[in-house]
């Protein structure tokens, strides 16, 4: 994209750490130059490289008592990673974004105040990262606003905005649902069928993207989260019920059908020995279907519901139409559903199939699951230890929980589902109900790309002056709901102060699609021209200098040839040239001696020169064949030593042998003399020379 990139910086201050994304786009103007149809209906195509991320534990939440070293502990390391990417020129127009979730959602709010302040301060005072406003730059963002950004992310990827054709489910539908799952908070985001969107259109959120040629698109997206139904918190609650139930228990030893046959770890999950403990131990029963009997309590499907239908913890949710709402889930989704059950990327995910792996993976001994990852990292080993009650978890929520039909055992509501069609939706993917999925062409599926797929959008100039609606999202109402949520970008801005005018975006493809071959002369030229305004930024200098390539013009010509006739104020030849260069002119300066007489235009004070000394105190007139009938201004300088008069040192525009005379100012009018004979001034030229016209210079000796 080179210098015509933009380019964005999100931290995902998560509950286990947090992450740095860094995105590049080509500046919204100069992309839609010169693009097709297909590119002018998309939205800005983001970029990003896996070198670009970077990772750092412990969670932003862990400074809640602490926030004045959340700058230089946390954020430093990963501020000195972007700068690495992102150009210097780019710095103070690159945005700059920390979107904290579900672990500083459990914080205090006194503490989230306190602690996004100090991040805020410590950006603004330690980089040039764009940040105009704290509130909307650093904030600790709602479920429901990561789970529409994940919305985003999914659906840009998979090409449910830019390729509708290409992805119609049926009924008029091209957007995909999307499934988020951490280690604290999941949730869900999907657009519902047109039925379900007329009769909770007071739940949904109005999203406002803009394409590349400034057309509005609109979706009306509904969101929700859980807070709480994390696995990590999940796994909480778990124990927290499995201790309450084996209580009364005297070894100390509490079983868990979660976990793998024979494990043994203490409730924070570190492994334990085997022996008796004066701690409680869990000890790993690998009874598979128990466990999922044991957390299916956790769903909260037996709460109120007072706003029907529901789904997890009695939290309204529009009914879901299968037939044409496909899901694709990302975090725990994809790790849960891979790694140690043998899932492999480009498989599809059917109930069955998943259901088998797990069982016949948890009914294993933990010594023989040791043996094949204690090789490998200590994560692997850690998430093998927690793989089971993870599966468990994920298959009531996916199930039980938000109803996704059961690939392999279940038939799709109002869809005929063969063998052959089962076969088929494995190999397909997206079309099935419900898809893990990590990277779509070799791009994270990340709620920071949706958030920055808004900004960019936002930076694209409305087609139509009547179509002012900001880029972001909001209350599902018409204008601008009073809890709109901008994107942080204002396509003004960033049209005047930094995208330009599409001339010039022409002129700077002319050149640089020449730089590579003329930048070296370029350089070059701009060198020379430097050397010389240096070498002539004295006046005495540039005297000498044109003094010097007059006397070599003079010398090149043939002895005898008749002489151009130059009028002084004609403006050609050498003399006007240097007057150009140098900022004389010869009409001026005539001017200048047109209003007194030589005595007033004497030369002032320079640097101490022997080749420059004068000691005159008049100058010489001049006169005859010209029309001019001017003075000399006593500019003229020669500078006269034992070998003759030295016609080099002359002022600019003039010659040191004029056809109307010799224009000079003497040293000594005694030494002068000899010298002009010896340049033989007035002498008649040889036959077949024109003759020159008497001149009316008068020798030093007879003004005497």
């Amino acid at each position: 994209m080179g210098k015509k990139s933009r380019y964005g910086v999100i931290l995902d201050a998560g509950s286990s750490g947090t992450r740095l994304h860094i995105y590049q786009w080509k500046d919204p103007k100069k992309a839609a130059h010169g693009a097709s149809d297909a590119e002018l209906r998309s939205l800005p195509k983001l970029t990003t490289e896996k070198k670009w991320t970077k990772k750092i534990h412990p969670g932003v939440s862990t400074f809640g008592e602490k926030p004045e070293d959340v700058g230089p502990d946390h954020l430093k390391d990963l501020i000195k990673h972007a700068l690495k990417v992102i150009p210097e020129s780019k710095i103070d127009d690159t945005p700059i974004f920390l979107m904290a979730t579900a672990g500083m959602r459990l914080l205090p709010k006194f503490q989230q105040t306190r602690l996004t302040g100090e991040i805020c301060s410590y950006l603004r005072q330690n980089t040039r990262f764009l940040l105009p406003d704290c509130d909307l730059h650093i904030q600790v963002i709602p479920g429901e606003t990561e789970g529409l950004y994940g919305w985003v992310a999914a659906n840009y990827l998979l090409g449910g905005f830019d390729r509708p054709n290409e992805h119609q489910h049926g009924k008029g539908h091209h957007t995909y649902g999307f499934l988020d799952m951490g280690g604290a908070s999941a949730q869900i985001a999907f657009a519902p069928n047109t039925t379900e969107a007329e009769k909770h259109s007071n739940d949904l959120k109005l999203l406002r993207l803009r394409t590349l040629d400034g057309s509005p698109a609109e979706y009306k997206v509904f969101t929700a989260t859980w807070l709480g139904f994390g696995v990590n918190q999940a796994r909480e609650s778990y124990l927290k019920n499995l201790q309450e139930l084996y209580a009364p228990s005297k070894s100390g030893e509490i079983p868990d059908p979660c976990m793998p046959k024979s494990l043994r770890t203490t409730l924070d999950g570190k492994e334990a020995p085997k022996g008796k403990s004066t701690k409680p131990t869990l000890v790993g029963t690998g009874a598979f279907d128990e466990c999922l009997k044991m957390t299916y309590p956790l769903l909260g499907k037996d709460k109120p519901c007072p706003d029907s239908p529901c789904l997890l913890n009695g939290q309204h949710v529009p009914a879901i139409d299968f037939d044409v709402n496909h899901f694709v889930g990302v975090s725990e989704y994809w790790h849960t559903t891979h790694g140690v059950f043998g899932g492999k990327d480009d498989e599809a995910y059917d109930f069955a199939t998943y259901q088998k792996r797990v069982k016949d993976f948890c009914s294993r001994d933990w010594e023989a699951i040791q043996s094949k990852v204690d090789g490998r990292a200590a994560d692997n080993v850690k998430y093998a230890m927690e793989a089971c009650f993870k599966a468990s978890w994920l298959l009531n929520v996916l199930h039980e929980g938000i109803g996704i039909p059961r690939i392999g055992m279940e038939r799709l509501p109002g869809f005929n589902v063969s063998h052959n069609a089962l076969e088929s939706a494995k190999s397909k993917g997206f079309v099935d109900p419900f898809q893990p999925v990590d990277k779509i062409d070799t791009v994270e599926v990340s709620w920071t790309l949706g958030k920055m797929v808004l900004y960019a959008a936002g930076q694209i100039p409305p087609k139509s002056g009547d179509d002012t609606y900001p880029v972001g999202f909001g209350s599902n109402v018409a204008g601008i709901a009073p809890d709109f949520q901008f994107a942080g970008s204002d396509w003004k801005t960033s049209d005047h102060h930094v995208n330009g005018t599409t001339d010039e975006w022409l002129s700077e493809d002319v050149l640089g699609s020449s730089d590579a071959r003329t930048g070296s002369g370029l350089f070059a030229f701009i060198l020379i021209i430097a050397v010389l305004g240096y070498l002539f930024r004295r006046k005495d200098r540039r005297m000498r200098f044109y003094g010097k390539v007059n006397s070599l013009l003079r010398k090149s010509r043939r002895p005898g040839s008749p002489r151009k006739s130059v009028s002084r104020g004609s403006g050609s030849g050498l003399s006007n040239l240097t007057s150009k260069l140098f900022g004389r002119s010869t009409p001026a300066y005539e001017r200048v001696m047109e209003e007194g007489g030589a005595d007033q235009f004497e030369l002032g004070d320079v640097d101490s020169n022997d080749d420059y000394s004068d000691s005159s105190d008049a100058g010489s007139r001049y006169g005859g064949g010209s029309s001019s009938g001017a003075r000399a201004s006593g500019l003229a300088t020669p500078k006269v030593g034992s070998n003759g008069f030295d016609p080099l040192a002359v002022p600019f525009g003039f010659s040191a042998l004029d056809r109307s005379g010799l224009v000079v100012r003497t040293e000594s009018r005694e030494r002068l003399v000899p010298n002009l004979q010896m340049l033989g001034a007035g002498r008649r030229s040889r036959a077949g020379s024109p003759t020159r016209m008497k001149s009316p210079l008068k020798s030093p000796m007879e003004e005497a």
